[in-house]
C-alpha cells in the first residue's frame, strides 16, 4: 500500500585524520583490523548536518488546508448516523440545525521564489478552498492556489500578503544523484513541527510506484511520515533535489521506503507557474510503447531487456510525421536510458509543448 507523506533533506560531511591518527593506523597489525583510535582533536569529534539544515531549513514551510462548506437545514439518516459513529465534526449545535462541514489537510511546502511561491504537492490541497502557509519562524499568511498539477501530484501556491525575509531554496540538479548519496528530509511529520531526517538516496528513476501518471521518483530511507508531503527532499549543499511524495507503508508510518519527485519535473511545473499560466500543459507524441520482455529481448539480439517498444501510431501525428515505425525500439530520450514506458513518458514530457527531443 502507498501512503502520501510530507517531509525531506540531505546532508554529508567528510573526516580528517590527525597526523596521530595515521600514525596508528600504520601500526595496525598484518590482519588488516583497523585499530580502535580516540579522537586526535574537536574536528573529528564534531561533524554534523547542521550547516546544511540551517541553509535549508528556512526554506521549508508547513502547508495548511482546508475545505469549509455549509451545511442545510436538514440531515439525512446516513449523516446522522456517520455524525454519531465516526465522530464528524460540526458548528451546527444539533440534527436539523445548519452549520458547517470542514475537512483538513496537513502537509509541507518549499520556497521556490522570492516572491512567495511554494511548491508542494497537489494531494495536499486537492479539493481544499482555503491555504494557510506557516514559516519557519511562526509566522503565518493565508496563500493562494496558483496552479494545480494531478498529472504529477504538484501544486504551486502563493502567500498571498507582501511579506519579507523569504528565503527561496535553490534547486539542485536531480539526474546527478546516484545511489548511495546523503540526503535530508525537511517536513513536518503528522504535525508535530518542522523536523529533519537524513538517510540516503536508495534508488533513482523508480517507476513502479503508482502515485502519479508520470512515475519516476527518487526512493529514498530517509524518514518521512504523514505530513511530509510536498517537503524538501536536500543534497549536501543545501539544494532541492526531490519533492517527498509517498511511502510504502503496511502500518501508514516510515518504514525507510519513501519517494520524491525529482526537480527535473519540479523546476518544469514552477516555471509554468512563473509564466503565469494556471495549467501544465504538456506535448503530444501519437506513440503508443510497451516494454521490451525477455523474449522480445532475445529475438531482437539484445543481451538483456533494455528500452521500450513503438506498439502504434496515431496517423499524421508527430511520431509518425517524424518517421517512427511500428516495431522501432527506443533506448534513449535525450541520451537518458529508458527502461519502461513511464520512464519514457517522463522523459519525454519535460520536454515541453515547443521543445524536441531525440531518441536513440
Amino acid at each position: 500500500m502507498i501512503h502520501r507523506p510530507l517531509l525531506a533533506c540531505l546532508v554529508t560531511a567528510s573526516i580528517v585524520v590527525s597526523p596521530n591518527a595515521q600514525a596508528q593506523m600504520m601500526k595496525t597489525p598484518e590482519t588488516h583490523v583497523p585499530a580502535k583510535i580516540v579522537p586526535g582533536s574537536k574536528g573529528e569529534v564534531h561533524l554534523s548536518f547542521a550547516p546544511v539544515v540551517k541553509r535549508a531549513a528556512p526554506s521549508v514551510v508547513n502547508v495548511y488546508a482546508s475545505h469549509v462548506e455549509q451545511r442545510g437545514t436538514s440531515r439525512s439518516a446516513m449523516d446522522e448516523f456517520m455524525r454519531r459513529f465516526f465522530g464528524e465534526q460540526s458548528s451546527g449545535r444539533g440534527p436539523g440545525l445548519p452549520g458547517e462541514r470542514a475537512q483538513k489537510s496537513l502537509g509541507s511546502g518549499v520556497i521556490v521564489d522570492e516572491s512567495g511561491l511554494v511548491i508542494t504537492n497537489n494531494h495536499v490541497i486537492d479539493n481544499m478552498n482555503e491555504v494557510r502557509v506557516s514559516l519557519s519562524d511562526r509566522r503565518e499568511f493565508e496563500a493562494s492556489i496558483v496552479l494545480r498539477d494531478p498529472r504529477t501530484d504538484l501544486a504551486v501556491i502563493k502567500i498571498k500578503s507582501p511579506v519579507g525575509g523569504l528565503v527561496p531554496m535553490p534547486m539542485g540538479d536531480s539526474e546527478a544523484l546516484e545511489v548511495g548519496d546523503f540526503v535530508m528530509a525537511i517536513g513536518n511529520p503528522f504535525g508535530v513541527g518542522q523536523t529533519v531526517t537524513q538517510g540516503i538516496v536508495s534508488a533513482v528513476a523508480r517507476t513502479q510506484v503508482g502515485s502519479s501518471d508520470y512515475q519516476f521518483f527518487i526512493q529514498t530511507d530517509a524518514a518521512i511520515n504523514p505530513g511530509n508531503s510536498g517537503g524538501a527532499l536536500v543534497d549536501l549543499q543545501g539544494q532541492l533535489v526531490g519533492i517527498n511524495t509517498a511511502i510504502y507503508s503496511q502500518s501508514g508510518g516510515s518504514h525507510g521506503i519513501g519517494f520524491a519527485i525529482p526537480t527535473s519535473m519540479v523546476r518544469a511545473v514552477v516555471e509554468t507557474a512563473k509564466g503565469g499560466a494556471t495549467t501544465v500543459r504538456r506535448p503530444w507524441l501519437g506513440a503508443r510503447v510497451q516494454n521490451v520482455t525477455p523474449d522480445i529481448a532475445e529475438s531482437m539480439g539484445l543481451d538483456h531487456p533494455t528500452g521500450v517498444l513503438v506498439a502504434s501510431l496515431q496517423p499524421k501525428s508527430p511520431a509518425e510525421e517524424a518517421g517512427l515505425k511500428r516495431g522501432d525500439l527506443i533506448l534513449t530520450v535525450d541520451d537518458k536510458v529508458v527502461d519502461d514506458p513511464e520512464a519514457f513518458g517522463y522523459r519525454f514530457a519535460l520536454k515541453g509543448i515547443s521543445g524536441s527531443a531525440k531518441f536513440g
